[in-house]
């Protein structure tokens, strides 16, 4: 805490600052220095008891030192920039000052100390330094300087009255005594040995740093740094110590102050928690400024909801706050009424409550000191608290965040400590300034990953199935809150014929604009799929979309290279009529296959180049796969992590998955839990399938001469296989379906027609020929004899459509097994 204990005396450092010379009243050199004889090359024998003016090069400057005797005991100081002579005959310019010293004999003796004007001068604690003076000037006795003069045994026979001001002990108690004698303690012990060593060796000892012996008007503990040298007569002999303190306080609290700071940019925000950052605000507190620190934030806040504009209170309190952060000198902070975590009531007219509705700072110095206070009554609980720990200085200051209130921080000091200052204040103040600004920050990316969570829960299916071809499983894990949210998606969509799509996507980048292209390319891979196109056109018309519409349309003109939109996509589409499942990749990782053994692989699929490049053409692969196979679809952020690469992460994710007879769930949660970080950087999604096949009992299909004879039988082929099934309620729907569809392959095709019908979830019905032009709907006028028998099928169906096939096109109608009532 700054000023708040006494340190000993620190080592002294073997520099040189300093040439010094002890006059008399007769304006005689009587005490040489061996830093003066470095300074002007002059030794002791050749100056001391000769007139100091005859070191002086300039003849104003030598009669304003003959008049220094008539200048009489009164204090008196005189500084300026001058010329000495060197030995050697040339001219050195340097800053020199003069000041009186009170001795026994009440005889003038004064005190001359010279730099070379070269160097940088020297600054009191105050950035104060002496002004260039031409002619003797008196001043104030409060300067910066304080002068001792110590004979051989240490006993102080002359001083300065500054040094009074400084160290606390008064003229007429140190002249005649010892340090130790005038001020009994082991620092003034130590400090005498640092002295006696100076005297023995001659080498001066500068900034040694040492505290007042007695305490000084101001509550708050000074600093002072003391240099020491030897005077030496004319025969070189030692004649005592010239011991010369500063008062450098205020340079070292702004020193204390900027590395307190520096630490508050480096511990506070280190991540974007808000109760960790309150907690963090806490612990810089405890001890480098106060005893107990207890940082309150707004409910909203952890939320990333707006923040509190201003607060007043009603009734007995409020539960408005939430501690986030609790620092204590003691173990388990017993000083705090509410634990971390915990709702915190403001009493009315309270602290808390006057900063609140304030929106300034509360500083009391001693309890019930600063305005407002008297009177004022605190909580039984909160008033045994400060009895009990001894609080007597009280720090509130309001976290501030663009105009609003995000919390206070409150800092309080206990037993011995001294009371906070006005600089301690605003040290407090610039603080919580640094912990506010992380504090929003964090706030508006709660805000934002809240919503681009709830974005992306919206748009990720929740109930999605697999129908009759496939058993599904999944796991969506969002980005740490460092990272936020990405742009994972996946997709389980229905295809007629029993088919289904699977899709797992990843689009580049996090937060809420991650979410939304996501949202928005899943709708785009739905309304893609409904047009039956296989995987490798699908990928091509959904890059041409991201390249076209969804980077191009929402460019900025200022911004070009905000228009960038890149995402990877694996879509698979599975079969469980024919087993086949055919898949085609854009730049994303290949799936998972694990048959019924137990035996991974993951295919080797052309890698396809990242939706919204459009640099290489997309390639579909079909593969067969046995029944009870499990296809897992996944995104990066499940196989590389930070430690790992992706093949290592690949090799993890088969060892987990090969187990497939385990239920899908709980391999999901395996994989999940082999993570190696429980919070992962990049956002994770698993799908799993396990593939079931649809056989001959629930499947049927003809090959039929394109003949418009073979209408009839094919209605009849239907209508007997319909009673096979038990669905002769269809029968008489399926007659119209089979007859419209078959009739329009034998008018509008070529080659032999299909007939397949299907029976899952609804019954399908399907045609097929080799003809390339698809069907379209028509409403045809009254009077038209033609062009009915689409309509029809729409009516009679769920839903109806039409796909390419290698052969031809296929055009197929759905209809529910159970009538709507």
């Amino acid at each position: 805490m700054t000023g708040s204990t006494r340190t000993a005396p620190r080592p002294a450092s073997r520099s040189i600052d300093e040439a010094i010379a002890l006059i008399d009243a007769e304006g005689t050199v009587i005490g040489w220095t061996q830093s003066a004889q470095q300074l002007v090359g002059y030794p002791a024998a050749e100056v001391v008891g000769r007139s100091a003016a005859l070191l002086l090069a300039a003849a104003d400057d030598r009669a304003d030192a003959a008049a220094l005797p008539e200048a009489g005991p009164s204090p008196r100081r005189w500084a300026g920039v001058t010329q000495v002579r060197h030995r050697d005959g040339h001219e050195i310019d340097v800053r020199l000052g003069v000041q009186s010293l009170v001795g026994p004999d009440q005889r003038a003796r004064w005190v001359v100390t010279a730099t070379d004007h070269t160097t940088h001068p020297s600054r009191a604690a105050d950035g104060s330094s002496a002004a260039p003076l031409p002619v003797p000037l008196h001043l104030p006795n409060n300067m910066p300087l304080g002068v001792v003069i110590r004979d051989t045994r240490l006993r102080c026979t002359w001083v300065n009255d500054t040094q009074g001001f400084k160290d606390g002990i008064p003229v007429e108690r140190r002249l005649g005594r010892t340090l130790s004698e005038a001020a009994p303690g082991a620092e003034a012990e130590t400090l005498e040995g640092q002295m006696r060593e100076v005297l023995e060796s001659g080498v001066p000892a500068v900034r040694v740093e040492y505290r007042p012996f007695v305490p000084a008007r101001s509550p708050a503990e000074r600093t002072l740094v003391a240099s020491y040298f030897r005077l030496d007569d004319a025969h070189g002999h030692a004649l005592g110590v010239c011991v010369v303190s500063v008062d450098v306080t205020d340079s070292q609290r702004a020193q204390e102050r900027l590395a307190i700071l520096g630490q508050a940019s480096t511990r506070i925000g280190t991540t974007l928690d808000v109760m960790r950052t309150g907690q963090e605000l806490a612990d810089l507190a405890v001890p480098l400024l106060a005893d107990f620190v207890a940082v309150d934030l707004a409910e909203s806040v952890p939320l990333g909801e707006e923040p509190l504009a201003r607060l007043g209170s009603q009734g007995g309190g409020i539960p408005a706050f939430r501690r986030a952060g609790l620092a204590s000198m003691h173990r388990e902070v017993p000083e705090s009424l509410f634990a971390r975590g915990e709702p915190v009531l403001v009493a009315p007219d309270s602290p808390v409550d006057l900063v609140l509705r304030s929106g300034k700072s509360h500083w009391e110095p001693m309890p019930g000191t600063s305005p407002g206070t008297q009177g004022r009554r605190e909580h039984p609980a909160r008033m045994r608290k400060i009895h009990d720990h001894r609080m007597h200085s009280l720090l509130v200051v309001p976290i501030h965040a663009r105009g609003a209130v995000l919390g206070v921080a409150q800092f309080v000091r206990t037993g011995d400590s001294p009371p906070f200052e006005q600089d301690d204040l605003l040290l407090a103040e610039e603080i919580v300034s640094w912990a506010a600004l992380c504090l929003d920050n964090a706030r508006q990316y709660a805000r934002e990953r809240a919503a681009a969570l709830a974005l992306q829960r919206h748009l990720l299916p929740h109930h999605a199935t697999g129908g009759s071809a496939t058993d599904v499983a999944w796991r969506y894990l969002p980005a740490d809150d460092h990272h936020g949210v990405g742009g994972d998606w996946f997709d389980v969509i229905p295809l007629p014929g029993a088919r289904v799509a699977l899709v797992v996507g990843d689009v580049v980048g996090h937060g809420i604009n991650a979410a939304a292209s996501m949202g928005r390319l899943r709708t785009a891979v739905r309304t893609l799929a409904d047009m039956d196109l296989s995987p490798d056109e699908l990928l091509a018309h959904l890059d041409d979309l991201v390249i076209r519409h969804l980077a191009e349309g929402d460019a900025d003109p200022l911004d070009p290279a905000g228009a960038t939109m890149a995402a990877t996509c694996l879509y698979a589409v599975y079969d469980p009529v024919t087993r086949s499942c055919t898949m085609a990749r854009a730049g994303h990782p290949p799936p998972a296959i694990i048959d019924p053994h137990g035996t991974v692989t993951f295919p080797d699929l052309p890698a396809g180049a990242p939706l919204g490049l459009g640099l290489v053409p997309f390639t579909s692969v079909e593969m067969e796969l046995p029944e009870g196979s499990v296809l897992a679809l996944y995104t990066d952020g499940l196989i590389e992590t930070r430690d790992q690469d992706i093949d290592a992460g690949m090799d993890r994710l088969g060892s987990t998955l090969a187990h497939p007879g385990r239920p899908l769930e709980d391999l999901c949660s395996a994989a999940v839990d082999a993570l190696p970080a429980r919070a992962p950087s990049d956002d994770v999604t698993l799908l799993l399938a396990r593939t079931r096949s649809l056989g001959p009992e629930r499947v049927a299909s003809w090959r039929l001469p394109a003949d418009p004879a073979v209408v009839n039988h094919a209605r009849a082929l239907a209508t007997s296989l319909l009673d096979q099934w038990g669905l002769g309620h269809l029968a008489e729907s399926t007659e119209l379906i089979v007859s419209e569809l078959v009739t329009n392959a034998i008018r509008h095709g070529t080659g032999t027609i299909g007939l397949r019908l299907i029976r899952h979830g609804a019954l399908t019905c399907e045609v097929s020929d080799a003809g390339i032009s698809r069907p379209r709907l028509r409403r045809p006028r009254t009077t038209e004899e033609n062009g009915r028998g689409l309509l029809l099928v729409s009516q009679l169906s769920h839903r109806w459509g039409t796909r390419c096939t290698p052969d031809g096109k296929l055009i197929w109608a759905d209809q529910r097994l159970t009538p709507l009532p």
